[in-house]
């Protein structure tokens, strides 16, 4: 009778537990059986890993083979565990000693040749191995680069299950033959998922990859400082006005003036990203604000996440410490825009299946984007809206009340005039000047809010910065009137009392004065304060 084992990493989201893989040989009538909760892609391993081990020189048990997959409670799927079940295998059928496979954590698809595939989720199955204490990782070669972004982690690449046994048995590691110059790589397929592509909205962009500029955008003088806030203290933004007023060339210049990651937040990011299939290829770690633009019939699935069998991440979750942008948003089923008031308060979404309960990363910065009214003309000032009134109240009621409170700076993006569209010579600032405040402003907030959870001015409780953190003697003033008279809530409040600090940071003081508060509730209410509204001017 012949006994092995290692491990592997069964994923929950993104979250990993450590799976002990088993494998036992006794006498009797040759048989594979797998057992400790498989799913199905996970039972058709014994298929491909009796393939795979034939294939790659090594001989077959012929006898009763039991693989446990342990603990049996805990659900696995994918067809990940097919690395360590074939090592394990070999390590009972003594081609490998046993002693070497015990202490090592296994994760790859093998092939029926013997080559070994990536599979999604490479990042959070290393960190669980090193969070449960493991320091040793064999891994796809093609995948070596995003499993060695965690410290304190040896990892072995293998491109084929030959390589490993050689390595593992002290053996010459054979050679494999390199494809053909010029066609991809077979073995990268898995890492990508059908459907999930650029052609979606439902992917990373980089701020770096969208190369546009600031400056780009006409006029707009109020809609840009309301941008800049935003990035500043990660506040949620509505942005109304009529179509070609620039409103989805602001949401796509907002990631470029967001700062970079830092080391924890790439991680965080990059491992969601690992679990849905959309790492950029030959660059493992993100370490810039992603973008996410989901179409507008995007179901509540595609927003918070869901599907059937294990859930998986959705756009608040690839949009985790970036932007998420819904354009046309009265557009879309109130009952997905609904589903965003936990994630947009908790900073994550917890969603229950029979299977379990998942739970993703959602910190994002979202921008709302819509027209006035459905022909999008309409305006106090002009009569170009052909709209009914009961048309226009239709329309702007599917946004609702609860939702829109979550939403920080709310800005109507006024129409291009001509003159502003043929001024020659006349630019806004750029995103490198832009950025450059934004990030003096988010090392200030950081420097004060230094020793708490907390990074930016949106992140911190109203209780907090009511006790904590208090405003210039009397500038609150104004926006506790607007409490009173019922134009802002209690949350509102405590959300003016946010932008202004992020106000306070920009310009470089100490505390939110009356002029600060003033600009948070224009941002707020729309309702003009006879302030300034470019920040340039309040320095």
């Amino acid at each position: 009778m012949g006994f092995a084992r290692t491990c592997s990493v069964a994923l929950v989201g993104v979250e990993g537990v450590v799976v002990e893989v088993q494998a036992d040989l006794e006498p009797g009538v040759a048989a594979f059986t797998l057992v400790g909760l498989p799913d199905k892609s996970l039972t058709e391993s014994r298929d491909r890993v009796r393939a795979a081990v034939v294939n790659s020189g090594a001989t077959w048990p012929q006898k009763k083979l039991t693989v446990g997959l342990s603990p049996a409670s805990v659900p696995k799927s994918g067809s990940g565990f097919d690395l360590a079940v074939a090592a394990a295998v070999l390590g009972a059928a003594e081609r490998i000693d046993p002693r070497v496979l015990a202490d090592i954590v296994m994760i790859g698809e093998v092939g029926l040749d013997g080559r070994v595939r990536p599979v999604r989720g490479i990042l959070p199955a290393v960190l669980a191995a090193a969070d449960a204490g493991y320091e040793q990782v064999v891994v796809p070669e093609s995948a070596a680069a995003e499993a060695s972004l965690v410290p304190g982690v040896s990892v072995l690449g293998v491109r084929s299950l030959r390589q490993l046994i050689a390595v593992l048995a002290d053996e010459p590691v054979p050679d494999e033959e390199p494809d053909e110059a010029g066609r991809p790589d077979p073995l990268l397929a898995g890492l990508r998922v059908p459907g999930t592509g650029a052609a979606t909205g439902m992917h990373s962009v980089g701020a770096a990859q969208l190369d546009h500029d600031l400056a780009d955008v006409v006029g707009q003088t109020s809609a840009r400082t309301a941008v800049e806030v935003a990035a500043a203290g990660g506040h949620h933004l509505f942005l109304e006005g009529p179509p070609g007023a620039g409103k989805t060339m602001l949401a796509e210049r907002l990631p470029a003036i967001l700062p970079p990651l830092n080391r924890q937040e790439s991680l965080e990011v990059t491992a969601v990203h690992s679990v849905a299939g959309l790492l950029p290829a030959g660059n493992p770690l993100i370490d810039v604000a992603p973008y996410c633009a989901p179409h507008h019939s995007a179901t509540m699935q595609a927003l918070v996440g869901g599907g059937p069998g294990i859930a998986r991440p959705g756009a608040v979750s690839l949009s985790h410490r970036g932007v998420l942008f819904l354009d046309e948003t009265p557009e879309f089923s109130s009952r997905a825009l609904d589903a965003l008031r936990q994630p947009l308060e908790a900073g994550h979404v917890v969603i229950a299946r029979s299977a379990g309960v998942v739970r993703f990363p959602a910190r994002f910065l979202m921008v709302l984007a819509a027209n006035p009214c459905p022909c999008g003309r309409f305006s106090p000032t002009d009569d170009l809206c052909e709209c009914p009134p009961s048309a226009i109240r239709r329309y702007q009621a599917r946004l609702s009340g609860p939702l829109l409170d979550r939403v920080d700076l709310r800005v109507e993006v006024d129409r291009v005039t001509r003159a502003q569209l043929t001024e020659r010579g006349v630019r806004g600032e750029s995103t490198a000047t832009v950025a450059g405040r934004v990030r003096e402003a988010r090392e200030r907030a950081v420097a004060r809010l230094a020793g708490t959870p907390w990074r930016t001015n949106s992140e911190v409780p109203g209780r907090e910065l009511r006790s904590r953190w208090h405003a210039v003697s009397g500038a609150m003033d104004e926006a506790e009137r607007n409490l009173e008279r019922g134009v802002l809530t209690a949350r509102g409040i405590d959300r003016v009392l946010r932008v202004a600090w992020t106000v306070a940071d920009l310009v470089g003081h100490d505390r939110p004065d009356a002029t600060d508060v003033a600009l948070a509730l224009q941002l707020r209410t729309g309702v003009p304060r006879g302030v300034p509204m470019a920040i340039g001017a309040l320095t």
